[in-house]
């Protein structure tokens, strides 16, 4: 069952969806765009069931209590910073983290300057950003597929485009989505101030895409990606696991980009597998 909380994070309140016994380890959800925590509410149901605790907030900017204006409040460090202190809450020394997209992409940062903090870690779609930033300069496909990001520079037009026809660019990325899914992202896509503080991302990171000093990852890694993803091509994907130094297992499934609606089963096979190889509990329980 899914529960709605409101957690406060300085001047900020962050709309979360909650699965699960709070006892029990905690895995983070953190999603990617143009999406909210609502895409991850089958994978909650399933985990919660597995003695995990889970929490998936809408991320800064999507939700409407923590959506500060100007793109210097997107910068990498503070989305990061919003999913450490989000875990802190709930006074866990440690969680799991599951993300996708831009999700993942705060979910490198995270573990990389967070190690202790992490149990594992599971990346939907994007690869290390080390991985994706040489394939935007070295690769052309890679080039072609990111180029909406150079595009999403440019100030306003995007939110003019995006907003056009009843969201009619937006609505062709969710094809896959449920009727109920697409209403909850257009609560707050049809704010006007949530859909650029969205772009915002694009805005302030632009550079980590060039120049980033995010190193290697040392903790118990599982990246998932599918083979005709519009967003991300194998460049980056098979460079991935050079910044790997941990356990990593990497999963390529025959579909696209939206990996929770069009290949859910296997993609919650396999986190759950993840999860449960790396349970402290379970793994306590073994020892004794």
């Amino acid at each position: 069952m899914i529960e709605n909380k409101t957690i406060s994070i300085h001047d900020l309140e962050f709309d979360c969806r909650i699965s699960g016994n709070e006892n029990h380890e905690l895995v983070l959800f953190l999603h990617g765009f143009p999406e909210t925590s609502y895409m991850w509410i089958p994978l909650m149901d399933s985990i919660s069931k597995l003695g995990f605790y889970c929490v998936a907030p809408n991320m800064r900017g999507y939700s409407k209590s923590a959506c500060p204006k100007g793109k210097k409040h997107y910068t990498i460090d503070k989305l990061t910073d919003d999913a450490i202190n989000i875990a802190s809450t709930f006074s866990k020394e440690s969680f799991h983290l599951v993300a996708h997209d831009w999700g993942a992409a705060i979910g490198w940062n995270l573990v990389y300057q967070n190690p202790k903090r992490i149990i594992s870690y599971t990346a939907l779609s994007v690869p290390h950003i080390k991985a994706f930033s040489q394939a935007i300069v070295l690769d052309k496909d890679q080039k072609k597929k990111s180029q909406y990001i150079k595009n999403f520079q440019i100030p306003f037009l995007p939110e003019i485009n995006i907003r056009k026809n009843n969201f009619a660019v937006f609505r062709r990325l969710w094809k896959h989505s449920s009727n109920d899914e697409i209403e909850d992202y257009l609560s707050v896509f049809k704010s006007k101030r949530c859909l650029t503080a969205s772009i915002n991302y694009y805005r302030a990171n632009y550079k980590i895409f060039r120049n980033n000093s995010i190193g290697d990852i040392k903790k118990p890694t599982l990246f998932i990606w599918g083979e005709h993803d519009l967003a991300i091509g194998n460049y980056g994907v098979e460079n991935n696991h050079k910044y790997m130094k941990d356990y990593y297992k990497f999963v390529q499934l025959e579909t696209g980009h939206w990996l929770i609606q069009t290949a859910f089963k296997q993609v919650n096979n396999e986190i759950v597998e993840h999860l449960l190889k790396f349970k402290v509990t379970s793994n306590l329980s073994n020892n004794h």
